[in-house]
């Protein structure tokens, strides 16, 4: 699926409307360019799954956990991993394989630990369209329902 937005303001709203359906075990693959509105969508993300705390980009220190919401959030921003490798350190797989759900922003960098099934979003900008334009693209057959444990190597 292919959408649009022409504002920060529909970036949040699209970001929500997936975390309303958002289920446990599922991870959302978040890629895109500096400045393309990743942590917008998060925040829509957290705030479709009922988080209320304010909701921040964790480049520095990997992971925020969010549990006030319906389900665990577990909001990855692995921009500043040398080394897929790195990722054990954290424990990933209890997040991956856990109760909540997962969002990476930047998992490109980290591609061969995310699962075949995980559902990817990715943002891109077209200057030619406006400043504010942001095509976004979610694809995945996680978006059918649970995926199953596994990675993909």
């Amino acid at each position: 699926m292919i959408t649009e937005s022409y504002s920060e303001q529909e970036t949040y709203a699209i970001g929500s409307m997936l975390g309303r359906e958002a289920e446990a075990g599922q991870i959302y693959c978040l890629d895109g360019d500096l400045g393309t509105g990743k942590t917008v969508f998060a925040r829509g993300f957290a705030d479709g799954l009922g988080v209320r705390e304010p909701v921040t980009s964790p480049t520095f220190t990997i992971i925020h956990e969010y549990r006030d919401g319906r389900l665990p959030l577990f909001h990855f921003d692995v921009y500043r991993i040398g080394d897929p490798g790195e990722m054990d350190a954290i424990g990933y797989e209890d997040y991956f394989y856990g109760d909540g759900v997962c969002l990476i922003e930047w998992s490109e960098l980290i591609s061969e630990l995310i699962p075949d099934d995980a559902i990817r979003v990715n943002i891109r900008k077209d200057l030619r369209r406006g400043l504010d334009f942001r095509e976004i693209e979610i694809l995945g057959t996680g978006l059918s329902g649970k995926r199953s444990e596994g990675k993909n190597v």
